[in-house]
């Protein structure tokens, strides 16, 4: 071991990461391994010749193959610079803060990426943690996990359903496991995500396995409007892919995934989020009981839940039609307010307000909030994705992308630092702290509501 890394004893094996500055990085440790179209099962650290698993931390975990996003294309350019991809992608990345003392324990927050379950990964740059691990002193674990076609088609029968789902709960079994080793608390876990991750993180409240791992959530523009509903959607995308079998070029498959994506289109919104969790295969319950699982959790998971207020104008730009009918003089704005406002309540308000209130009246501790910050001189407002640069990566990461349009960085930070320390307060504690949002009442707003008990 040199002066720049540090080894952690873990029951798999010992862990190598490296210190970087603040922080302590151990990247791409693998949770589960699995053929293709295969269910997951966990792994063990790869063993040397001398019999001892050493397991270095020191390269990023793998994306899931996958197609390239125009939203990441046009809104977050270089967002996958120097990314690689490969089936065996589950794998883990935790950040720690380098001062952490021998015995000492922190809350662990895990980062469930979104990416409407087809694009991401756990480790691109701009979901670095670092600032988030040293100023707050908690430990991050990223999880990358099997996207798209390779985790989210499935019919039960000829393709397992939710692959990419049940990799997620090993993961998270990974982190219940062995996180103490890394000066976390296995006792204090909460999973945050964001779209399509928040959405993953609110079916892992109620999918078998997952029961005990973790006891709090962070649920950030969930697309929940669109989860339901989807049984026809789903055999309408496996008729569109046939038989796709372990032995088709990734690069086949790949296109056979634009073909299913066609063929989700007529669905409507739903369409829009072609592949996501399927109710009824495991590790989920029938669609009929999703509410009941929901306020029997309640209980036992605390929730922070929300949206921007503006979560639909990130793709207004991107599809002709919206594009040409908002650009119209005169009646332009009001087309895209009244578009974008339909949208957003139909897709990602009405149904987190919905969850909270459920909660609630099961006995659970929940919190909605909004996000209106609007960054100067963005063509997208307070759309998707602006609360994430406020959270994780560094003008580095984001400097460069259209979403922050020319705010300064001292700005994204000023307000980024409010908004990872309340993440933080409610990782710590469950709930946040009455004055939580003074000062920076342009960014956020909360609603606590009571807790019915």
């Amino acid at each position: 071991m040199t002066s720049d890394s540090r080894s952690f004893e873990t029951a798999l094996g010992t862990i190598v990461g490296r210190v970087e500055g603040d922080v302590v990085r151990a990247l791409g440790v693998p949770y589960a391994r699995a053929g293709r179209f295969e269910v997951p099962v966990p792994t063990t650290l790869p063993v040397g010749e001398d019999g001892v698993a050493v397991f270095r931390a020191f390269d990023r975990a793998p994306a899931s193959p996958q197609r390239t996003s125009r939203v990441l294309a046009a809104v977050l350019e270089g967002a996958g610079d120097g990314m690689v991809d490969s089936e065996d992608c589950q794998a883990l990345s935790i950040t720690l803060p380098a001062d952490l003392a021998p015995g000492e324990q922190v809350p662990v927050m895990v980062w469930i990426h979104g990416g409407a379950y087809v694009t991401g990964a756990g480790d691109l740059d701009l979901y670095d943690p670092s600032a988030l691990v040293a100023e707050q002193r908690v430990v991050v674990v990223s999880v990358t996990y099997r996207l798209g076609i390779l985790g989210f088609l499935g019919d039960g029968e000829t393709i397992p359903a939710n692959l990419g789902l049940l990799d997620l709960i090993l993961a998270v079994r990974w982190v219940h496991e062995h996180i103490a080793a890394f000066g976390g608390d296995p006792g204090s876990v909460t999973l945050f995500g964001q779209s399509a991750g928040g959405d993953a993180i609110a079916h892992l409240m109620i999918s078998a396995g997952a029961e005990g791992l973790f006891q709090r959530v962070i649920v950030q523009s969930a697309p929940l409007g669109i989860s339901s509903g989807r049984a026809r959607m789903a055999r309408a995308m496996m008729q569109a892919a046939g038989t796709p079998t372990p032995e088709t070029p990734i690069v086949e498959l790949l296109a056979l995934q634009e073909q299913v994506e066609r063929a989700a289109r007529r669905f409507g919104l739903r369409g829009g989020m072609a592949f996501g969790t399927q109710y009824g295969h495991p590790p989920l319950p029938l669609e009929s009981d999703r509410d009941a699982a929901w306020r029997e959790a309640a209980s036992r998971i605390d929730v922070l839940i929300g949206s921007t207020t503006e979560e639909t104008r990130l793709y207004v730009p991107l599809i002709p039609v919206f594009a040409r009918a908002t650009a119209l003089p005169l009646v332009g704005r009001g087309i895209r307010n009244a578009l974008v406002g339909s949208t957003t309540h139909l897709t990602y308000t009405r149904d987190a307000k919905a969850f909270v209130q459920r909660h609630r009246a099961a006995g659970g501790r929940a919190t909605r909030y909004e996000l209106s910050w609007a960054p100067t001189g963005s063509p997208f407002g307070a759309s998707h994705v602006t609360d994430l640069p406020l959270l994780l990566g560094s003008e580095r990461s984001w400097g460069r992308t259209a979403l922050i349009g020319t705010s300064t960085w001292e700005e994204v930070d000023r307000r980024g630092r409010f908004l990872r320390q309340l993440w933080a307060d409610f990782a710590r504690r469950g709930d946040l702290p009455a004055d939580a949002t003074a000062g920076l009442t342009d960014t956020i707003t909360l609603d606590r509501g009571s807790v019915a008990r």
